[in-house]
């Protein structure tokens, strides 16, 4: 048995959940409720079935992405900044269970 220690990498781009008000850290971009995603009207928990395949973050996620892919976009990490309850959860929804934003993306351990 090796006693050798596994190193991993993981280069997913971290997000940092942050309160309306808050600062925007240096190299962050940000992702906020209403300015780039909405939640919409529906006494439906975030990511449910019949109404949302996806997380109404999750496109929000991805257009970030694409923006840093193209080179249009230059950030280290993404400060997402939620104005409500709902969507606080619709951040959290697609960073846990969306599997592309959940591939390019991550909570701080």
């Amino acid at each position: 048995m090796s006693s050798a220690m596994a190193w991993t990498l993981d280069a997913r781009i971290p997000v940092h959940l942050i309160a309306p008000g808050d600062a925007v850290p240096e190299g962050a971009a940000l992702l906020a409720e209403g300015a780039d995603f909405a939640v919409p009207a529906s006494g439906h928990a975030i990511g449910c079935a019949c109404c949302l395949p996806r997380s109404p973050a999750a496109p929000a996620f991805d257009r970030l992405f694409l923006a840093r892919v193209k080179g249009e976009r230059s950030f280290t990490s993404v400060a997402a900044r939620a104005e409500t309850a709902d969507g606080a959860d619709a951040i959290r929804w697609a960073l846990d269970h969306d599997p592309v934003v959940s591939s390019r993306f991550r909570l701080p351990a």
